[in-house]
């Protein structure tokens, strides 16, 4: 088929308006699973330390009517342990016109970039705590960096062919990768309750929240279909039923894909020294800039009430 000689058409015409949806969608996540389920708390330098102790084992104690006490047993004194705090930061530059111009999806450009690298600092922090690192004081040309919960985790460590656990300044060593399997988690789940902690929670990549999925301890799930309604399909795992205690399995993208996290949340804190928050900095210009900054680290209680399967295979 062809159009009539010298119809005019949208292809000629010149004032045609531009068809903007008004609306901005963002697919890249920011839910931040290790910071929302652990402590937060505020610290006042950027050193900060705390102290660990533990009971004795139980033993068998049977006494003399009577007796006298001729030996004391020796106190052992508390372990001081400390991390130091990193800062973090997000900068942006606007032309000022741009808080005049009409834009779509936003009425204010700076209210919409700040939102939008606050959501990044956020997911920074994530990312930053869950880091195989050691911790770093820092100097006039090195930034100071927190030790990452991959170097705090030592006593409850299923890992893979010449792994080695990290230090307080030093990352841990990477072993060989291997199949995530039931049993490694068993053994490091009993291992942490033998040392007296209360596994809660398990954090892990992708790849391996698939393979926890087909464990013979996940709890079934059913669901009864009546008449003509839609009926609903679990392929997914949320539970783990452990002979000690259930364990929500809670994917985190922004954690190392080859480290499954095996966490009591109470022993572990986010540590802020300077909270999060938006700085104005000096104006040279035709142009607005701003800069969103917070100062914060990770606090572990007591390391032996965590547990960490390294080095798996992560496809």
């Amino acid at each position: 088929m062809a159009i009539v000689s010298n119809t005019f058409t949208r292809y000629s015409s010149v004032g045609i308006r531009e068809e903007l949806s008004n609306v901005i969608k963002n697919i890249s996540p920011e839910d931040t699973p290790f910071q929302s389920n652990i402590r937060s708390e505020s610290v006042s330098n950027t050193y900060f330390e705390w102290m660990t102790d533990e009971l004795s084992a139980a033993a068998t104690n049977a006494q003399l009517d009577g007796d006298d006490i001729g030996t004391f047993t020796a106190v052992t004194p508390t372990s001081r342990i400390g991390n130091y705090t990193q800062i973090m930061r997000k900068d942006f530059v606007l032309a000022d016109n741009l808080e005049v111009i009409n834009a779509a999806g936003r009425k204010s450009e700076i209210a919409y970039q700040l939102a939008k690298v606050g959501s990044e600092l956020k997911r920074d922090v994530e990312f930053n705590l869950l880091s195989n690192q050691g911790q770093n004081a820092g100097s006039t040309t090195v930034a100071r960096k927190l030790r990452g919960l991959p170097s705090w985790i030592a006593t409850n460590v299923s890992k893979g062919t010449g792994g080695a656990n990290g230090t307080a300044t030093t990352a841990r060593t990477d072993g060989t990768q291997r199949a995530m399997t039931e049993t490694m988690l068993k053994t490091v789940v009993q291992s942490m309750w033998n040392e007296g902690g209360r596994p809660k929670m398990v954090m892990v990549g992708p790849h391996v929240k698939t393979v926890i999925s087909g464990f013979s301890g996940i709890a079934g799930q059913r669901f009864s279909v009546e008449g003509n309604k839609p009926g609903t399909i679990i392929g997914a795992a949320d539970i783990y039923v452990s002979d000690f205690g259930n364990l929500e399995i809670v994917p985190n993208r922004f954690q190392r894909a080859r480290d499954a996290f095996v966490l009591d949340p109470d022993l572990c804190a986010v540590a802020t020294l300077r909270p999060m928050k938006q700085v104005k900095l000096s104006k040279t210009g035709d142009a607005e800039k701003r800069m969103i900054l917070v100062e914060t680290s990770l606090k572990v209680l007591q390391e032996k009430g965590l547990g960490l399967v390294a080095d798996l295979s992560t496809s």
